[in-house]
C-alpha cells in the first residue's frame, strides 16, 4: 500500500472470504507489529494472512490439490482478494503481485539456486540419472529448453545447451590446439575433451580429482551415457589415439609432472568454481585454490596459457579474491578475462 495499514479494518474486510472456504480461523495480533491470521481446510490446505502497519500485506497459499480444479480455485480465492482489497482502498494500492505456485514435494524437482543466491525454476521433466558417488550426489536432468543438465551436489554444472560455456573457457576459438599439448582439470562431462580432440591436438591429458565435489568415475558414467551431445564418444574409453583421461588425484599429478619436468602448452581449469578440499596441507579454499594456480604454473611453458571459469559476475567479492590470488603466485603472471552468458546457467560468467 502507500500508506500505513489500519490491520483491523484489512483483516475484516478479507475474513469473510476465507469463512465462505469453510476455514478454521487463528488471529494473532503484535500490537505496533500488526496481524497473523491463518484459515485451515480439513483437507489440509492453509491460507496466512499477514498484514504489516507499514502497509505490506501478504497472502500464502498452500493447497494439497494438484490438478486443475485445485489451482482454479486457488486464483478464485486470490481473485476475491485482491478485488476486496481494491474496493477497501481504492488508489492506495502501490503493488500487487502475484508469483506462480511453487509445487514442492514432486518427483522431479525443478527448483535450483544460482551461484548468488537466487531461485530458478526449470522447465525440468524428466529424471534421467541419478546416483550417489562416494563424493557427491549426480544428477542429470532433461530441461525442455537446455536439454540433458548436469547437476552435481546441486550445483548447476552444464547442459547440452551449453556449448558457450565449453567455448569461453578454451579461449573463445581464438586458440590453435593443432599440435599441443594439452591439461584439463576437471572437465568430466567430456565437452572439452570432445571439443579440443576435433582440433588434432598433440596430446591432450585430462586429470580428475578425488577428494572434492567434483567429477568422479560415476560423473563420467552418467555423461557418457546420458550427455553425449556435449562429450561425444571421447569418454567411451579412457584413452584415444591424442588423449588419455586420468581418474586420480590432480594435486598429486601436478606435483609428479612439475618435478618430471613435463610442460603443456595450455593448461585449462573446469574444476568447481568453489571446490572443497580435505588435504591438510590447506588451510582455505583460497589456499587451495592457490595451490592449483602454483601447480599448473610449473607445468606451463614459458609462452602458455591458463584458462579457467571466475564465477558469477555478480559475485564481485568472490571475483576480486580469485584475482588477488594471481598476484600471490610464485611467477608473475598477465591475465584477462571476458563475460560469457551460459543458457542453462541463467547468468553471465567470466572467463
Amino acid at each position: 500500500l502507500n500508506l500505513t495499514a489500519d490491520c483491523n479494518a484489512v483483516l475484516k474486510a478479507l475474513q469473510p472470504i476465507f469463512q465462505e472456504q469453510g476455514m478454521t480461523e487463528t488471529v494473532h495480533n503484535w500490537e505496533d507489529h500488526g496481524y497473523l491470521a491463518t484459515y485451515i481446510k480439513k483437507n489440509g490446505s492453509f491460507a496466512n494472512l499477514r498484514i504489516h502497519p507499514h502497509g505490506l500485506v501478504l497472502v500464502d497459499l498452500q493447497s494439497y490439490n494438484d490438478h486443475t480444479k485445485g489451482r482454479e480455485e486457488v486464483d478464485q480465492l486470490l481473485n476475491k482478494v485482491e478485488e476486496r482489497m481494491r474496493e477497501l482502498f481504492h488508489g492506495s494500492i502501490k503493488r500487487v503481485k502475484r508469483l506462480p505456485a511453487i509445487l514442492r514435494g514432486g518427483v522431479i524437482d525443478r527448483y535450483w539456486p544460482t551461484a548468488d543466491g537466487r531461485l530458478v525454476e526449470y522447465d525440468i521433466d524428466e529424471v534421467v540419472y541419478d546416483e550417489d558417488s562416494p563424493f557427491q550426489n549426480i544428477k542429470i536432468l532433461h530441461s525442455k529448453q537446455f536439454g540433458n543438465i548436469l547437476i552435481l551436489s546441486g550445483d548447476v554444472n552444464l547442459a547440452e545447451s551449453d556449448l558457450a560455456y565449453t567455448q569461453a573457457i578454451m579461449g573463445s576459438g581464438k586458440e590453435d590446439y593443432t599440435g599441443k599439448e594439452v591439461l584439463i582439470l576437471g572437465g568430466g562431462d567430456g565437452g572439452i575433451l570432445y571439443e579440443i580432440v576435433k582440433m588434432k591436438p598433440k596430446m591432450v591429458t585430462m586429470v580428475e580429482i578425488s577428494f572434492a565435489p567434483n567429477i568422479d568415475q560415476m560423473v563420467i558414467d552418467g555423461c557418457k551415457k546420458y550427455m553425449r551431445k556435449t562429450c561425444g564418444d571421447v569418454l567411451d574409453n579412457l584413452k584415444g589415439e591424442c588423449y588419455q583421461v586420468l581418474i586420480e588425484d590432480c594435486i598429486p599429478v601436478l606435483k609428479r609432472y612439475a618435478k618430471e619436468g613435463r610442460m603443456f602448452d595450455y593448461v585449462i581449469n573446469d574444476l568447481t568454481a568453489v571446490p572443497i578440499s580435505t588435504s591438510p596441507e590447506e588451510d582455505s579454499t583460497w589456499e587451495f585454490l592457490r595451490l592449483i594456480l602454483d601447480l599448473s604454473m610449473k607445468v606451463l611453458k614459458q609462452d602458455g596459457k591458463y584458462f579457467t571459469q571466475g564465477n558469477c559476475i555478480n559475485l564481485t567479492d568472490a571475483l576480486t579474491l580469485y584475482e588477488e590470488q594471481l598476484s600471490r603466485l610464485y611467477c608473475p603472471v598477465e591475465f584477462s578475462k571476458e563475460t560469457v552468458c551460459v543458457p542453462s546457467y541463467m547468468e553471465l560468467y567470466p572467463y
